[in-house]
């Protein structure tokens, strides 16, 4: 559960490729180059009285009393389709990887080292003559293989194939702690398949124009392929086809919020039963991991009309799903039209970006999405001050304090359920700035001829390292994120709280800031993964990190009151004409938000006790009060586009930036008081109105 959903084009690590394993080095160490970052120049963004609009009473809306200037004057850049904090901070953390890659790249790194490789991966990817030269050569041997399935056994032998070396199109397979028994790894098989972002996609009838367009852009991408016009739109229409009937058996976001419905641990013999046409011990043995005397095979509905589909879809419409996504998947890597074909629909088209990223921060992505802790090594050596991390730890040590007392004193929970609260309260692991031990490369094999073949080698090598990973003992020292990505997560099944190097920074973390500015940013941020522990779906979840029910009925239920009451308060919100939130999907990112607000605003009054000086501080005529809602408000200083805005409304378990800057406070007396706003101000929710959960 991340602080903020990461953009399309946004150059994160993906998570299994970025999960850490354990290496021999400690902390952050140097590397082979010694990096030169004096030309890095990129603006900050912090919280400047200057930016506030006198206009906007921040008793009517915080948001536009503390944003509405800077939004107005910094509208969505033509290659982005969002632009705020997060992004801000993102561009200063590209410009420093750019300059690491430019100076590794530079300096001819030893044969097989971590330098080396990322080389090979960015030398490769910003050649466009070469990339352009080779067309769909690179691709045409999966293309020949598809051409010659004949049957559904073929077809289930292919994909088998295609697991093994992390290519698999149709479903999730993974790695993940046992949601029962958190020490031990299993593995997780979970509905997929889809082009398009979510399953009403393929039926709400507002949804047609983007169906249309999804159809014409297979068709355009078969055709160059080699396929001919019209059996192109033919074959088109069939992965449609195909597609919807995969959604029609898939859950939606909102039902797959809830742990129960992604987790369903069966045997081998058990699964065979659902899939007669799909043999899970072939499958294991493919892959060469353990017999899966028990794995998870969530959403048995999904996997089981995947294995009629096996049985009585023709195989010509098998081919043209697997050719199309063969194609879609690798079009970022191939020649200058794929490439474009495929930014056309998915950025232009469905999500309203105007024109692509500059090609070196695509080549940065590909490095990242390869590559991404070892980067990070990189990045943490360059880039982030040992004195972060330590001031960080006190930040993370008070939040915990202030969160202990608020659940000690909760009115609403038994003492039975209080007590189980607070030993969850105890087993909070934080993680701050980078991993204690680095992951190694060895094995990663890359070289200076193919920029997708690149790819290719570290998605097998990285999913490799995810599936060797089953039935052993987890990790608990490993990583979701890399250390060069602006965001946090809290992780269910290790308790675990997490705070990569480059969200330090202004407006989440300043050194040298009073505490009203860190307690407002990033002390937030730290009780917001806190509360992900205690929101809807965490709070299923026991202080050892399994799915394991650890409340009173009745609290459980007085729980659940209090949520639906967030839930409407996020339904009543309106984003887009006649498209309003949707509380039930956000609602664990609200209660984070809520809970985690309300905590670092009781941790800022404990710090400020311990200081009378900070206490009466007013800075730029804003009291400390003002001043950590003021920057908590512009943490979410946000703009969409409005393609963008409408995929995450349906998509996004985030509500928009806007309604997340307005929405804590104005359950907050403490904000009401800071502002000194009236009864009936929108900012202040009456007595029946205001929210209480943790």
């Amino acid at each position: 559960m991340s602080l903020y959903k990461l953009a399309p084009l946004s150059l994160a690590v993906a998570v299994a490729a970025s999960l850490a394993a354990c290496g021999k080095t400690e902390g952050p160490a140097d590397a082979a180059v010694k990096f030169d970052l004096s030309q890095v120049d990129a603006p900050g963004i912090a919280f400047s009285v200057a930016d506030l609009d006198p206009s906007v009473a921040a008793c009517v809306d915080l948001n536009g009393h503390v944003n509405g200037k800077w939004l107005a004057a910094n509208p969505v850049p033509g290659d982005r389709t969002s632009w705020g904090s997060f992004e801000v901070l993102g561009e200063r953390s590209l410009a420093i990887q750019h300059a690491i890659v430019e100076q590794v790249a530079a300096a001819q790194p030893a044969a097989g080292s971590i330098e080396a490789k990322i080389a090979d991966i960015w030398r490769t990817g910003m050649d466009q003559a070469a990339i352009d030269a080779a067309g769909l050569a690179p691709l045409q041997p999966t293309l020949d293989a598809i051409a010659g399935l004949n049957d559904g056994a073929a077809v289930a032998e292919w994909l088998r194939g295609q697991y093994a070396v992390g290519q698999g199109p149709l479903f999730s397979f993974f790695a993940n702690a046992d949601f029962k028994d958190s020490e031990n790894v299993i593995a997780y098989a979970g509905q997929g398949g889809l082009g398009l972002p979510e399953k009403g996609y393929y039926f709400d009838a507002d949804k047609a124009p983007i169906r249309e367009a999804y159809v014409a852009y297979i068709a355009q991408l078969l055709e160059l392929s080699g396929v001919e016009s019209a059996e192109a739109a033919t074959q088109a229409q069939a992965v449609l086809d195909f597609e919807t009937r995969l959604a029609k058996a898939s859950l939606s976001r909102i039902e797959l919020r809830n742990p129960a419905l992604r987790y369903n641990p069966v045997s081998a013999a058990e699964a065979n039963a659902i899939t007669p046409n799909f043999d899970w011990n072939a499958f294991f043995d493919t892959l060469q991991v353990p017999a899966a005397d028990k794995f998870s095979l969530a959403q048995p509905g999904f996997f089981a009309e995947l294995d009629r589909m096996l049985a009585d879809t023709p195989v010509e419409a098998w081919q043209a799903y697997l050719r199309f996504h063969a194609i879609d998947d690798a079009a970022p890597y191939l020649a200058a039209q794929f490439e474009q074909a495929n930014f056309g629909f998915y950025s232009q088209t469905l999500r309203g970006q105007k024109e692509m990223l500059p090609r070196w921060k695509r080549v940065l992505g590909s490095v990242n999405s390869g590559m991404g802790e070892a980067l990070g090594q990189l990045y943490v050596q360059a880039a982030f001050p040992a004195e972060s991390k330590a001031q960080m730890q006190h930040l993370v040590d008070n939040l915990s304090a202030a969160l202990k007392v608020r659940l000690e004193n909760l009115d609403w929970m038994g003492d039975e359920t209080k007590q189980r609260a607070l030993e969850k309260w105890a087993s909070f692991t934080p993680k701050i700035g980078y991993p204690d031990k680095w992951r190694e490369w060895d094995g990663l094999q890359t070289g200076g001829d193919s920029y997708l073949a690149n790819m290719q080698a570290a998605r097998a090598f990285n999913y490799r390292y995810v599936l060797d990973k089953i039935g052993k003992p987890v990790d608990r020292t490993e990583w979701g994120m890399s250390p060069q990505t602006v965001n946090a997560y809290y992780n269910a099944t290790k308790n675990e709280i997490v705070f990569p190097a480059a969200i330090l920074q202004p407006p989440f973390f300043d050194p040298e800031a009073d505490p009203a500015l860190n307690y407002g940013g990033i002390g937030a941020v730290i009780g917001h993964e806190m509360m992900h522990g205690y929101d809807d779906s965490g709070s299923q979840f026991d202080a050892k990190g399994n799915l394991d029910s650890w409340w009173t009925a009745d609290d459980r239920q007085l729980f659940d009151q209090r949520a639906d009451q967030l839930v409407a308060q996020f339904d009543g919100y309106e984003a887009i004409p006649g498209k309003n939130v949707k509380g039930r999907l956000t609602l664990g990112e609200n209660i984070g938000d809520l809970g985690g607000l309300t905590v670092a605003y009781d941790a800022l009054q404990m710090a400020l006790k311990e200081n009378p000086e900070s206490a009466g501080l007013r800075v730029d005529g804003l009291s400390q009060d003002q001043r950590f809602f003021a920057n908590w408000a512009t943490v979410w200083r946000r703009n969409f586009t409005d393609g963008e805005l409408r995929v995450r409304l349906e998509t996004d378990s985030h509500a928009p930036a806007n309604f997340r800057a307005v929405g804590a406070p104005s359950n907050m007396p403490a904000f009401a008081a800071a502002f000194e706003c009236k009864a009936g101000d929108p900012m202040v929710r009456g007595e029946g109105e205001r929210i209480v959960i943790w």
